[in-house]
């Protein structure tokens, strides 16, 4: 039995890496950790103890408190890490940058340094297309090309990426970096595009959208993600970086009226809004190093996924709804408020 842990679990790509784990890889045990800020959802792995028993398991902490992290790895022999947990929001970076830079950073050191403690066998960073700055009009980001961050958000990520590759370095780590464009699909909060629009247009409230909204992003599933994270997990060459895109580049206002057209809702709800600081114009992954080394490549199309992604919200109200209301905060005491760490 392999035993992994994912930090961030309860978060939107966290929680399907889980479920997807779950669902595919049968001799893997998940410990699943995750501080329950306020992306971090409980509900998002609701059931999953019930259904897959001890192949899961769940404790609340955060990846910078040394004592947790050390009682953690010391209480479990990990094979793997793929440490998901990040502050992630770029707005928020903006109004303050100092919980970034504690989650983002300070997280990842104490999570190298139990691994290294610890003897796991792979540690897995998930980060950005955000580090590598800004594109043009045309042009890809490769993975050959130097970091540039825009904001404290993706300068954060960026540490964090050069932290790893000194590990590798310097200690000889069993270590990769996985780089992604725009994620969607289901448990995504909904201050995010793609959920935040869906959401409101339910409710006939307006659409915010940045600027004139021609700023462009590659868009990929988050099941293609999770594919692609447990591919580079099993079989990335040591220290490597791997980009994951989905051939899906987008404007952010084609996306918005794409989902008016699909509830049935008019462009009128569409407001334009004072542009984000530093707002990068278009970002887009060359994704073909890790189509040639290990076969990864995105299976599902961004118009089947947007529709996959606008049914499951239309099916989840009650998930959504309390998320907007603060309920869904109270979970975790009603289901662990008793019980002891792992």
């Amino acid at each position: 039995m392999q035993r992994v842990l994912i930090t961030g679990g309860c978060g939107f790509i966290g929680s399907n890496l889980v479920r997807y784990i779950l669902r595919n890889r049968p001799d893997w045990h998940v410990v699943n950790v995750d501080l329950l800020t306020y992306a971090g959802n409980l509900e998002n792995t609701e059931g999953l103890e019930q259904a897959y028993g001890s192949r899961y398991s769940f404790a609340r902490g955060d990846i910078s408190d040394e004592r947790f992290i050390e009682e953690l790895f010391s209480r479990n022999k990990f094979d793997l890490v793929l440490n998901l947990a990040a502050e992630s929001h770029v707005d928020r970076s903006i109004e303050g940058a100092g919980v970034f830079v504690k989650t983002n950073v300070l997280g990842v050191q104490v999570l190298l340094d139990a691994a290294l403690r610890h003897g796991t066998g792979r540690f897995l960073q998930v980060s950005t297309d955000e580090v590598y700055g800004s594109l043009g009009a045309g042009g890809s980001f490769h993975e050959g090309l130097p970091l540039a961050p825009n904001s404290p958000y993706s300068a954060t990520k960026a540490a964090a990426d050069l932290l790893v590759k000194a590990y590798v370095h310097t200690h000889g780590m069993d270590a990769v970096i996985t780089r992604c464009s725009n994620n969607y699909g289901p448990y995504q909060f909904p201050e995010k595009l793609i959920p935040l629009m869906v959401v409101n247009a339910l409710n006939d409230k307006d659409l915010p959208v940045y600027g004139d909204g021609r700023n462009v992003r590659d868009w990929i599933h988050v099941e293609d993600h999770c594919r692609g994270i447990v591919v580079v997990a099993e079989r990335g060459r040591t220290g490597e970086v791997y980009n994951l895109g989905g051939d899906s580049e987008r404007e952010n206002i084609e996306i918005v009226r794409a989902i008016c057209r699909r509830l049935g809702k008019p462009e009128t709800l569409i407001r334009f809004v004072k542009d984000r600081p530093g707002h990068d114009f278009r970002y887009a992954m060359d994704h073909s190093k890790i189509s040639r080394e290990l076969g990864w490549e995105p299976e599902i199309g961004f118009e089947e996924g947007l529709d996959s992604t606008i049914a499951w919200y239309l099916e989840n109200r009650r998930w959504w709804e309390r998320i907007i209301s603060g309920d869904y905060r109270q979970y975790y005491e009603r289901m662990y408020g008793s019980r002891e760490r792992l």
